[in-house]
């Protein structure tokens, strides 16, 4: 429906009053169908909760005149009051605008057999327009009513009938307001503009180096060191120069007194101090790592965490201190802070994105670590878990989180963080969701209307971007057999039943579910199957009382029972909880080979073109003696199938080589970029290495060095690791040949987790490197076994 004159702008609201001015998340096209679609549901409900009756609806018809417009006639007996007896009203409704997404409807109501009731009529404006877009992607409207009363003839009683109208109205649309509010979810306007604004008032909050220099630097400690210093200098250039005596020497001028002395030990102290906190901030300032910066990719869900500061966390050194990052993991997806050095009350100010997910996540896990090393296994200093679905959107715009765990409880530790899920692709990605959870059920599911799943949210106390899966009546066994409806949505199971007002109601997270069994039809499921459901430990506890059992490993056992149709239902049931459950590591085993297939190759930096250990102290890490010729080794060095799939099996991803191109006569030289996947070191990084090989005299082998660059990971400009592979004949055996592997760091920057880091990664590299001849020495046999077999 379109009004033939778009051109007006919408009317401005009558002069009466406001009685409604409310925004709801469903589109302006769907609220006015929703108000006046003729026969109207709501309509219906509001005549019931009013006592009015006889209503009777005209059909919408096109009115002609100077401006044709859409018009009805809506009759009905109002519900009499304590001072006024039940009189007929007439209203005549007109849509004076309607272009699809803006709608104003004037509504005239006639009361003439209410004292005066001729002398007067009512006029009722609603105005139904767009409202801003959910963060959810979904549509929303705003809707304001307005009022006023005009006066067909004088009358003396003029101000009692305003107020007696005004009053009534304002009752009535008390209850139309409420009534409409238990349809539509509403919306606050407060929550809309949370995540634009606090995100700029955190990008706001980073400060330039000059700015975070004189916030360090401006305090007692420094001016008084800058006034000392001054003033020595000052007492140097006005003092003469004084004899020498008692063990002086030319030259050589010692403190004349003890005044002298306690002066000049004060400023070597207050030197010192300085240089402890300008060396301490320019490592700060130095160091690199963690996903800050990093912008989502893909369209779905996407989660944006803005890591704001900690506070009391816990420290494992002797200085009282710790080096904190954050790791964030989120449907086996993750994200690391920036680490921070020497502090227990870190700042971070940073903003991690995640990728696009294809289903909206329902947990957020965080643990803080101690760095002690790019490839340690870092010390855990507190974790929390953040359920999205118990955290208003406007709890989470700003959330301190109190982290759990020995260290971090007897500390007190917690986080700020500002953390906000949006849908980018809208109801598409509902769409796609439910096109994939199709092909694992075997039935189609429909995507459900804004009202059904405004209810479902309305229901269990759910945030607006909860979508509704599939519904089923069934019975939840317990001592006394509950009827009710069991809901599946992307993120949760529930659970509602009203029996003579008695209300039974409960949900839990598909990712609390350990097991989900089938029991055969018996003389207690009343001859039904009965769906079994079984929590892991320490989960789901807030649905306990709608638990049958508990076994003896503390779990919780739900029994469903009585489905109409049992088979669809424990079908669709275990496919959303299959998609829901799976391992961690396996969904991170996707992601990385969904990455792998998708992002192209990193482009190799130059990495200089002198691979020489220079003043690193080489140390051999590897040394062995293998059954394989010097040509079948060296295959792991030639960019074949063979090297590509040891380097995947050992934890590298987007594995790119270049050909070997001669640099000089008997060496050549390639470059090799590849990104370590998280089970290789928690902060991923990319990696960058210049290779160059010569044949050793009298061709008895190889030696090969590599020079490699690591990248976004912290600390990573302040080294480069340099190795040295010499691969020469072996003496035991004709086919056999001797590897031995040289590992060396050469620190650019002076660090003082220098010793830590240089331990860290030759440890890490002793493992890695046996880890990967060892894989190149069994697939080379066996294919050599093959070989002979065939």
């Amino acid at each position: 429906m379109q009004s033939k004159h778009n051109q007006h702008e919408m009317p401005e609201n009558l002069e009466g009053g406001i009685l409604v001015d409310q925004m709801y998340t469903l589109s302006s096209y769907d609220l006015n169908k929703f108000l006046f679609a003729p026969d109207s549901q709501f309509r219906r409900g509001l005549a019931v909760l009013q006592g009015t009756t006889d209503v009777q609806e005209g059909p919408w018809t096109w009115k002609s005149g100077d401006v044709s417009c859409l018009t009805r006639v809506v009759t009905y007996t109002k519900a009499a009051t304590k001072l006024v007896k039940a009189v007929k009203a007439t209203e005549e409704q007109t849509y004076i605008k309607a272009n699809g997404r803006e709608f104003a409807i004037l509504i005239t109501v006639r009361t003439p057999e209410v004292p005066y009731g001729n002398t007067f009529k009512i006029k009722l404006l609603y105005k139904i327009m767009p409202g801003p877009e959910l963060p959810a992607g979904e549509e929303s409207s705003h809707l304001i009513i307005s009022w006023r009363i005009d006066f067909q003839q004088s009358t003396m009683m003029r101000s009692m009938i305003e107020g007696g109208v005004k009053q009534g109205l304002k009752e009535s649309f008390d209850q139309f307001s409420d009534l409409l509010s238990q349809n539509l979810k509403t919306l606050d306007l407060m929550e809309l503009s949370d995540r634009d604004h606090m995100l700029s008032t955190l990008q706001r909050e980073h400060q330039s180096d000059w700015e975070l220099a004189i916030e360090y630097f401006g305090n007692f400690t420094v001016v008084f060191t800058i006034f000392m210093v001054l003033y020595f200098m000052v007492h140097l250039v006005l003092c003469d120069s004084s004899q020498v005596q008692g063990l002086e020497i030319n030259g050589l001028d010692l403190p004349d007194s003890f005044g002298e002395l306690i002066t000049s030990g004060i400023l070597v102290i207050l030197l010192q101090r300085v240089y402890n906190m300008v060396s301490h901030f320019i490592q700060a300032r130095l160091q690199r790592g963690g996903d800050h910066g990093v912008k989502s990719q893909g369209d779905g869900w996407v989660l944006t965490v803005a890591l704001i500061e900690g506070v009391n966390l816990a420290s494992l050194d002797l200085t009282g201190f710790s080096n904190p990052y954050v790791v964030f993991t989120c449907n086996g997806k993750a994200r690391t802070s920036s680490v921070k050095l020497q502090t227990r009350d870190p700042q971070w100010n940073e903003i991690l994105e995640f990728d696009a997910m294809e289903e909206p996540p329902s947990v957020l896990d965080v643990e803080v670590f101690d760095f002690d090393g790019l490839f340690d296994q870092a010390a855990s200093l507190g974790h929390a878990e953040i359920n999205f679905l118990k955290h208003t959107s406007t709890e989470l715009a700003d959330l301190w989180v109190s982290l759990e765990g020995k260290l971090a409880q007897s500390s007190q530790s917690k986080l700020r963080l500002r953390i906000f899920l949006d849908n980018n692709k809208g109801v598409e990605a509902i769409k796609d969701y439910l096109t994939k959870m199709e092909k694992e059920v075997g039935k189609k599911l429909n995507l459900r209307s804004p009202q059904k799943n405004s209810t479902f949210q309305k229901l269990f106390g759910l945030p607006p971007e909860e979508f509704l899966v599939s519904d089923f009546t069934c019975q939840l066994r317990r001592k006394l057999p509950v009827r009710g409806r069991l809901f599946l949505s992307a993120r949760i199971v529930g659970f509602y039943a009203n029996l003579f007002g008695h209300k039974t109601k409960f949900f839990f997270l598909w990712e609390d579910i350990a097991d989900i069994q089938v029991l055969p039809p018996s003389l207690a499921s009343v001859g039904s199957p009965s769906l079994v459901i079984v929590l892991r430990k320490g989960r789901g506890l807030d649905a306990r009382h709608g638990a049958k059992s508990q076994d003896e490993e503390g779990r919780l056992r739900f029994y469903f029972q009585s489905f109409l149709s049992f088979n669809v239902a424990s079908r669709t049931i275990m496919a959303l909880w299959r998609t829901r459950t799976l391992a961690s590591d396996q969904k991170a085993e996707n992601v990385e080979e969904q990455q792998d297939e998708e992002e192209s190759p990193i482009i190799l930096e130059e990495v200089g073109s002198v691979l020489d250990a220079g003043d690193a102290k080489m140390s051999k890490i590897y040394t062995a003696e293998l059954p394989i010729s010097i040509t079948s080794l060296m295959e792991i060095f030639d960019g074949g199938k063979l090297e590509h799939k040891i380097m995947e099996k050992s934890g590298c991803l987007n594995y790119a080589t270049t050909r070997w191109e001669p640099v000089k006569p008997g060496v050549s030289e390639r470059q090799v970029s590849y990104k370590f996947n998280r089970h290789v070191s928690i902060f991923g990084g990319e990696v960058t290495c210049k290779q160059q090989k010569s044949p050793i005299a009298n061709d008895e082998g190889w030696i090969l060095n590599e020079l490699m660059m690591l990248h976004n990971v912290p600390f990573s400009d302040h080294f480069r690791v340099h190795f040295v592979y010499q691969i020469e004949k072996s003496g035991l055996a004709q086919d056999a040949c001797k590897c031995d592997a040289y590992i060396g760091i050469t620190w650019l920057k002076s660090n003082q987790f220098r010793s830590r880091i240089t331990r860290n990664i030759t440890e890490k590299f002793i493992h890695r490197s046996k880890e990967i001849f060892e894989m190149v020495e069994r697939e080379i046999l066996f294919a050599t076994q093959q070989d002979s077999c065939i």
